[in-house]
């Protein structure tokens, strides 16, 4: 009810509703035709797919074939020239032998061909698994078979297929067989033999089946008379037709595709197959009366397209949010004149009086009213602006103190963060110190040399670190900074000679660690510097490579330029993360908080360079570890 006396109370809801009644029928019907053009679409997709499938299939069974009519006609002179028993044995070994698309292979004689053998002589041999099988057969009447009759009848070379029957060798070739069997006449025109080269049909089911476009696609083949041959229900096979069970009247779309098949036609129909709807393209394999099917259900056929479905109940239901929102949005806009007028004379009338109204170029009454509006709401503006600009000016100033506040009390934290570090950095290197000289004081006498050597050099690398901190500190403070800055600038410095103490003070820290300095720089090529302080920013920069890279590749370049010289440091390790590569810079910054150290390396080494007139810079570009490059001018 609410809703509805909301509705009655609101023109634009008004509007709005009676815009969208007259386009949601047009958005509807747009989207059938979509739905319907997306379905013919697919399925006519699906039916060239399934035709290149079929034809790749036909295409790999026409070879299989001709791989069986080559091996047979291949042979057909070798019969003739070698016609005899023992030959006839050998040549039909050879030819299973050879040919691994072959299961069997028979040569067999015209009636008293060999008279010492009498009236029958059939060679023939069988591939078991692994095992070729050689032998003659048993005497029968194998002039009555059709691999040997139709050829003999025919005087032609052709595909017979038949079921396999128990043989000489006590074997079968599970399921049907086809055969391809050729007459074989000598000079005189006169038949002498049959040589029939077989294949098992379920081989062929192999090579058929090897691809299918859709998860549930099948193949069938049948023979002449609707014979299923191949089926992925084997109970089918070879025992029914496409024809058996079939009711004509309720199944007219299997019997009108069987009568298609058989009669060795090419193309494709919608086919309902065990209750669903089927899309079947059907061809005849070349040179047999044989067809073969792909059989691909709807179902999976219009997967996809089901998905569309959702997709369009889900665009019906945006389009319908989508138009009544754009209705109400044009709706909206025709009357927003009306509507703020009335919204801002409430609010003014309320003692809102710095409510804006702008002025309407519209000449109609309602650009009349909305001037008349604007005039009156400018002239009330104009008496409460200043009491707006002292309450704006009062704000600011109160967010200046609160940020006046918030930066003290930042900068407090720091100082005392600082304080606490500075402690823990000092006083862990003279624990070690004062601990260790207790040790000496206690043990001097009963102490190994090698362990007093040993506690000396800790003690040593402790005390310079110290020392080290010291200087740091010094550096950065007022007095140190002033000294930098005033320092002489003009003493000769030779490069090579710099880089070498360099390597060698931050050796004194790191015994175990090696320093390659690669230079392409004369030893004579000297500097005006000043000594200490270019010292101090190539120690802060190599101690800072020894202690965060992993230790293995450290590198000092130093490098010419026509007006300056290039010092290049470059480690390998795990670098610096983006996100603290502008603030590595900071004095009292470290990446880890845990990690040793004030912070102050970086940040010295850069005033020092800058002091001196150089530059130093971070590699961005580097990946691999961290590359600093400080130049510095020859002058």
């Amino acid at each position: 009810m609410f809703y509805l006396a909301r509705i009655r109370k609101s023109l634009s809801m008004k509007l709005s509703i009676s815009f969208m009644l007259l386009a949601v029928p047009v958005f509807l019907i747009s989207l059938g035709l979509l739905f319907v053009e997306a379905r013919d679409n697919v399925k006519r997709e699906a039916m060239e797919r399934a035709d290149a499938v079929l034809d790749v299939t036909l295409q790999r069974i026409d070879h299989y074939l001709n791989t069986v009519e080559t091996a047979t006609y291949s042979n057909e002179w070798l019969i003739l020239e070698h016609l005899n028993p023992d030959s006839l044995l050998e040549l039909t070994h050879r030819i299973v032998l050879l040919n691994g698309n072959i299961d069997g292979c028979s040569i067999s004689a015209e009636p008293y061909l060999f008279p010492e053998i009498g009236r029958y002589f059939s060679a023939y041999t069988i591939r078991e698994g692994d095992s070729i099988i050689t032998t003659v057969e048993q005497e029968y009447e194998y002039f009555e078979k059709i691999w040997y009759k139709k050829p003999k009848v025919a005087e032609e070379a052709c595909w017979v297929d038949y079921f396999d029957e128990v043989d000489s060798l006590e074997v079968v070739l599970d399921g049907r067989i086809a055969s391809y069997s050729v007459p074989i006449y000598n000079d005189k025109k006169e038949l002498v033999a049959v040589i029939s080269t077989d294949l098992a049909l379920r081989h062929l089911s192999a090579v058929i089946t090897a691809e299918k476009p859709y998860p549930n696609s099948y193949f069938i083949m049948l023979g002449g008379n609707g014979d299923y041959y191949i089926h992925p229900d084997t109970a089918r096979l070879f025992t029914q037709t496409i024809f058996s069970e079939v009711d004509a009247r309720k199944q007219p779309d299997i019997i009108a595709l069987g009568h298609e098949m058989t009669k060795g036609n090419v193309g494709n129909m919608s086919v309902i197959i065990n209750g669903k709807p089927c899309l079947v393209c059907y061809h005849p394999v070349p040179d047999t009366k044989w067809s073969i099917a792909l059989i691909c259900p709807e179902s999976d056929i219009l997967k996809g397209l089901n998905t569309l479905t959702y997709v369009i109940v889900l665009l019906i239901g945006g389009g319908f949010f989508l138009i009544l929102l754009l209705c109400r949005r044009a709706v909206t806009d025709a009357i927003k004149p009306v509507e703020q007028l009335v919204s801002k004379s409430q609010r003014i009338a309320a003692g809102h009086y710095d409510e804006h109204i702008s002025h309407s170029n519209r000449k109609d009454i309602i650009g009349q009213l909305q001037n008349s509006f604007a005039t009156m709401q400018e002239s009330i503006d104009q008496h409460v602006s200043e009491i707006r600009e002292l309450n704006r000016e009062t704000a600011q100033r109160n967010e200046e103190l609160i940020q006046a506040s918030q930066q003290a009390e930042e900068a407090g934290r720091q100082k005392v963060a600082f304080i606490q570090n500075m402690t823990h950095q000092i006083r862990t290197p003279l624990n070690i110190i004062m601990g260790f000289a207790q040790v000496l004081f206690d043990n001097m006498k009963q102490m190994p040399e090698e362990e007093t050597s040993s506690i000396t050099d800790v003690m040593n690398h402790n005390a310079m670190s110290l020392n080290r901190m010291v200087l740091m500190l010094y550096d950065s403070s007022e007095k140190g900074m002033n000294s930098a800055l005033y320092a002489d600038k003009h003493e000769e410095i030779p490069c090579n000679d710099v880089a070498r103490e360099s390597i060698g003070y931050t050796n004194l820290h790191f015994p175990k660690l090696s320093i390659r300095l690669e230079t392409s720089v004369p030893d004579t090529l000297h500097i005006h510097t000043n000594r200490l302080y270019l010292m101090r920013c190539l120690r802060e920069i190599l101690y800072n490579s020894a202690k965060y890279s992993d230790g293995q590749n450290i590198t000092l370049y130093v490098k010419e330029t026509e007006d300056t010289v290039l010092f290049i440091f470059e480690d390998t390790g795990p670098g610096i993360s983006k996100e603290y590569q502008e603030q590595i810079f900071l004095p009292f910054t470290k990446v880890n908080d845990l990690s040793e150290g004030l912070g102050l390396g970086l940040p010295l080494a850069k005033r020092h360079a800058d002091n001196l007139g150089g530059k130093l810079i971070l590699d961005t570009d580097y990946h691999e570890g961290c590359r600093f490059i400080l130049e510095m001018p020859k002058r």
